[in-house]
C-alpha cells in the first residue's frame, strides 16, 4: 500500500467516505420513468442502464402494434436523436445512441401524445465502473492519446491458411482432431491484395466463407481488448444487421498465473496462455470456435496473471461486451474457456458477478487465486524447513519420501513448482512493479508496495495498528491486510497418526515452520490472517465459496496430477464446494483423460460442441423454472461425467470420476492435518491442545508436549467449525462510489434496472439476485 492510498484507507475509516467494511450498504440505483399508456418502451441492450461505458448504448424501443415509425421522436437530454432510429430489416425499431455524457442521461420517446423515458448512467472508457477507483498506471501503451490510456480501435483482417498437414502429424494426432501444420496460425490478410491460400469454413448458421478474420484491439478500462469474428471485408455489419455467419454466441479466452500489472497488457487468446502457451501442431479453440461462427473477445483485464481482481476482471468483460452488443449486436450467451488461471478468472467472475458468463469450459482448474495461494504458503514453508536439514533436531532425520505424506502430495518437486513458479512472483512486495516509486522496507518505506494482495487494497481493507510491524510503524499506516495465516495448523497430523513420521518429526516441524511477517519474510512464531482481510476475501469471491455457480453450465476437464503445482483436486474443490453449497452438482460435469491436467486434447472442441448444445436448450426452455433447475433438466444426456477410454470412446457416468478421483486428486499440508476437503478454512477456530486427542499410537514424551504447549498456546485448528469470517459471497459489490471514492470492502450494487442488459444474453437465463 502506498503513502497516499493508506490517506484514503485512514479516511474511510473515519467515516468521511462511504464505505461498506463488510456491510450490505447499496449503491443508489437509477429510475426507468413509467411508460404511459401507449408510449414506447424503452429498453437498453448493451449492459446495465446504470452501467454504461464509452458514450453510447445500443437501445430498442417497442412500439405498440400498428405504430408509425415516422411519428416517434426520440431525445437524449433534450436533443433530438430520433434519426437514430428505425425500423430495421429484423422488424425491430433499433439505433446506437451515442453522445453520452459523463454521469446521468435521459433518454425520452414520445409517439403522439405518449412518452416514457429512462435514465443511462454513463461513465468514461477508462473506467471506473464498479471496480476501484483510478487504476494506477505507470505509463500507457504505445498509441494512448491521452493518461487514461485510451486510444481509437485499430482494425486488422487475419485468415486462415489451407497448407496441408505435414506427412504423418494427421495419422499421428488422430484423424478428426483440428490441427494446422506446425507453424501455421492465422496469418494477415490484406484485402488490397488477397492471398490466394485462404481456407473455407461452414459455420453453424449454414454459411459457407471463407475463412477471414477482423480482429479489433482497443482499449477499456485503461487496458486492452480484442474482439475477433469471422468478417466479410466487403460487406457491412451493423448491430441490427450482423453478417450472417455469426452464429449469435460468443467464446471468451484467458490467460494464466496471478499478478498484478501496473502498465497496460496483452489480451491473450490460446487456450493454455499464461500456462505453458500453445501446443504446437494444435490449433487453438478460439480459431475453431471462429470456424463454427462464434464471435471471441478477451480481455487483457480478465487475465489474472496481469491483474488478479475478481472485481477488476469482471468489470473488464462487462465493458467488452457491452462494446460487442452496440457494435456487432445483441447476443445469444457467452461461454469462457481458459486453463489455470482462466480457470480462476471463469469461476471467480461466475460466482461474483453472475450473468457474464452462462457456460464455463475449466480446465488446470482451480477455484480461485487464495485458496491456491493458502496452499502454496504452507508448502513454501515447508521447503524452508524439509530442504534445511540444519534446522532438524538431533535426532530429527526427514527422508524426502515421508515429505510428501505432511504435504499432501505424492512428490516433493510439486512444492518446489508452486513456490518458485507462483507463490513467490505473486507475494513478494519489493521490486520494481512501479518503478523507482516501488516498495523497500528500508530505501522507501512509503512507497507502492508490490504484489497481489497490495494490488487489491480495496477488497482486503488495511492492518488495524494492534498487528503493525516496524515498517508500519514507521511509516504511521498500516499495509493491505493479508488474508492468509497458519496459526494452530498441526501440520502433518494424518501422517502422524498413520505411523508414517515419528511425534519427534511432528514436534520439530510444527515448533520450526514458523510463518510469514507482513513484507513476506520468514518468521519464527506462527502467523494470524489479518481482519477484515479474510472476511472480505470471502465476501468479495476472491475465496470462491461457489454460491452462485449453480446458475452457471461447468464443464471441467482433468487429467493425472503430474506434480506441477496445478493439483487435480483443485476441480474436486469446484465440486465439493457447489455440492456443499447446494446439494447437489448438477450443473457441473467433469470430463477426465489420460492427458495430465488436460484429460485429452480434443476436450477444448468437444466440450464447445457439448455446451453449446447445452446452453442452446436451455434458451429455448421459456419456462418460469429458476435457472439452476433449467441447467439440470435440459443439459442433454450425453454430457455428462466421463473417462476417456483408450479406443478414443468415453465411460459415461459419475461412477468412473469417483473411481478416478483418489488416483488423480491428492490433498494439501492442511487438508492431511485435519481441514475440511474442500480446503477454505482460512483461519481456523481454536480449541484447547488436548494430550488425549488421537496423536497414534506412540505418545509424546513431556518434553515434546512442553514445545507443543508453547506453540500452540492459544488452541489447534479445529475443523469441525467453519473457519473465522467465513460467509457466502456477496453478489455484484462495487468498490467505487459515485463520487469516485473507495469503498473499503465492497457495496452491493442495486439489481439491474427493468428494461436493461436484455441484448447480452437471451431471455432464459434469468439471474436471481440472492443477497439483497
Amino acid at each position: 500500500m502506498s503513502k497516499r492510498m493508506a490517506g484514503v484507507f485512514a479516511l474511510a475509516c473515519t467515516g468521511l467516505f462511504v464505505v461498506a467494511c463488510g456491510s450490505s450498504q447499496q449503491v443508489d440505483g437509477l429510475p426507468v420513468e413509467g411508460d404511459a399508456q401507449g408510449a414506447p418502451v424503452i429498453e437498453v441492450l448493451s449492459n446495465r442502464s446504470d452501467l454504461i461505458s464509452g458514450g453510447d448504448a445500443l437501445v430498442e424501443l417497442r412500439l405498440p402494434d400498428g405504430a408509425a415509425v415516422q411519428d416517434l421522436r426520440v431525445s437524449l437530454n433534450g436533443a433530438d436523436i430520433s434519426a437514430a432510429f428505425a425500423r430495421r430489416a429484423n422488424g425491430r425499431v433499433l439505433g446506437r445512441v451515442e453522445g453520452l455524457r459523463v454521469g446521468e442521461n435521459m433518454l425520452s420517446a414520445r409517439l403522439g401524445g405518449a412518452a416514457s423515458s429512462h435514465t443511462i448512467r454513463n461513465y468514461p472508457n477508462e473506467g471506473p465502473i464498479f471496480s476501484r477507483p483510478e487504476i494506477k498506471r505507470i505509463r500507457c501503451q504505445d498509441g494512448a492519446v491521452d493518461m487514461a490510456c485510451n486510444q481509437p480501435p485499430v482494425y486488422t483482417f487475419l485468415y486462415r491458411p489451407t497448407a496441408p498437414l505435414q506427412d504423418g502429424v494427421g495419422d499421428a494426432l488422430g484423424g478428426e482432431t483440428p490441427v494446422v501444420q506446425l507453424g501455421v496460425e492465422l496469418q494477415p490478410y490484406d484485402p488490397a491484395n488477397p492471398p490466394d491460400d485462404v481456407a473455407m469454413t461452414t459455420t453453424q448458421t449454414g454459411e459457407t466463407v471463407p475463412f477471414i478474420v477482423r480482429q479489433e484491439l482497443g482499449y477499456q478500462d485503461r487496458d486492452q481488448y480484442k474482439i475477433l469474428t469471422l468478417f466479410n471485408p466487403n460487406a457491412p455489419w451493423e448491430p441490427w444487421a450482423p453478417q450472417p455467419q455469426w452464429n449469435g454466441k460468443m467464446l471468451v479466452t484467458h490467460g494464466g498465473n496471478c499478478g498484478a500489472r501496473y502498465t497496460p497488457g496483452n489480451a491473450p487468446l490460446d487456450d493454455y496462455s499464461g500456462t505453458f502457451g500453445d501446443v504446437p501442431l494444435i490449433e487453438p479453440s478460439y480459431v475453431y470456435a471462429l470456424g463454427k461462427g462464434y464471435a471471441v473477445i478477451s480481455t487483457a483485464l480478465a487475465n489474472t496473471g496481469h491483474n488478479c481482481d475478481v472485481a477488476l476482471n469482471a468489470e473488464s468483460i462487462m465493458m467488452a461486451k457491452e462494446r460487442f452488443v452496440e457494435q456487432y449486436g445483441p447476443l445469444r450467451y457467452t461461454i469462457g474457456t481458459g486453463c489455470s488461471g482462466g480457470s480462476i478468472a471463469q469461476a471467480t467472475i461466475a460466482n461474483a458477478y453472475p450473468g457474464l458468463y452462462q457456460g464455463l469450459l475449466t480446465m488446470c482448474a482451480y477455484p480461485d487465486s487464495l485458496s491456491a495461494g493458502l496452499q502454496f504458503l504452507d508448502l513454501h514453508l515447508m521447503r524452508l524447513y524439509f530442504e534445511d536439514p540444519s534446522r532438524w533436531a538431533p535426532g530429527v532425520v526427514w527422508n524426502p519420501a515421508t515429505w510428501g505424506p505432511v504435504e499432501g502430495h505424492l512428490t516433493h518437486v510439486n512444492a518446489v513448482v508452486a513456490d518458485e513458479g507462483l507463490f513467490k512472483a505473486a507475494t513478494a512486495v519489493t521490486g520494481t512493479c512501479v518503478g523507482d516509486d516501488s516498495y523497500h522496507p528500508q530505501d522507501n518505506p512509503t512507497g507502492q508496495r508490490c504484489g497481489i494482495i497490495e494490488w487489491s487494497p480495496h477488497i482486503f481493507g488495511q492492518r488495524t495498528p494492534d498487528v503493525w510491524q516496524a515498517t508500519e510503524q514507521q511509516v504511521g499506516y498500516g499495509f493491505t491486510g493479508i488474508p492468509l495465516g497458519n496459526t494452530g495448523v498441526q501440520y502433518g497430523l494424518n501422517a502422524l497418526r498413520a505411523g508414517l513420521i515419528t511425534p519427534a518429526m511432528f514436534v520439530d516441524l510444527n515448533v520450526k515452520v514458523g510463518g510469514l511477517d507482513v513484507d513476506i519474510q520468514p518468521v519464527a512464531e506462527r502467523i494470524r490472517a489479518d481482519h477484515p482481510a479474510v472476511d472480505n476475501a470471502y465476501r468479495s469471491g476472491m475465496i470462491n465459496m461457489a454460491n452462485n455457480l449453480d446458475t452457471v453450465a461447468i464443464i471441467n476437464f482433468v487429467g493425472p496430477d503430474p506434480g506441477i503445482a496445478h493439483d487435480s483436486v483443485h476441480a474436486w474443490w469446484v465440486r465439493w464446494r457447489i455440492e456443499r453449497e447446494h446439494g447437489s452438482a448438477r450443473n457441473h460435469v467433469m470430463w477426465a483423460g489420460p492427458v495430465p491436467l488436460l484429460g485429452d486434447l480434443t476436450y477444448v472442441y468437444d466440450g464447445l460442441d457439448a455446451m453449446d448444445r447445452w446452453l442452446a436448450a436451455v434458451e429455448a426452455d421459456g419456462s418460469d423454472l429458476p435457472l439452476a433447475d433449467k441447467l439440470s433438466v435440459n443439459r442433454p444426456g450425453d454430457v455428462q461425467d466421463s473417462c476417456a477410454l483408450a479406443d478414443g470412446q468415453r465411460l459415461l457416468g459419475q461412477e468412473c470420476i469417483d473411481l478416478l478421483q483418489p488416483l488423480y486428486a491428492y490433498g494439501t499440508p492442511r487438508t492431511v492435518a485435519g481441514d475440511t476437503d474442500t480446503a477454505d478454512n482460512f483461519d481456523c477456530v481454536l480449541k484447547p491442545l488436548d494430550r488425549s486427542d488421537d496423536y497414534g499410537l506412540v505418545p509424546f514424551t513431556d518434553d515434546q508436549w512442553a514445545q507443543l504447549e508453547a506453540v500452540f498456546g492459544d488452541g489447534v485448528c479445529d475443523y469441525r467449525a467453519p473457519g473465522r469470517g467465513k460467509q457466502r459471497t456477496v453478489s455484484w459489490l462495487s468498490y467505487v462510489d459515485a463520487h469516485g471514492r473507495v469503498i473499503v470492502g465492497g457495496a452491493p450494487l442495486p439489481p439491474p434496472p427493468a428494461q436493461s442488459a436484455t441484448g447480452t444474453q437471451a431471455g432464459a437465463f434469468v439471474y436471481p439476485v440472492r443477497d439483497r
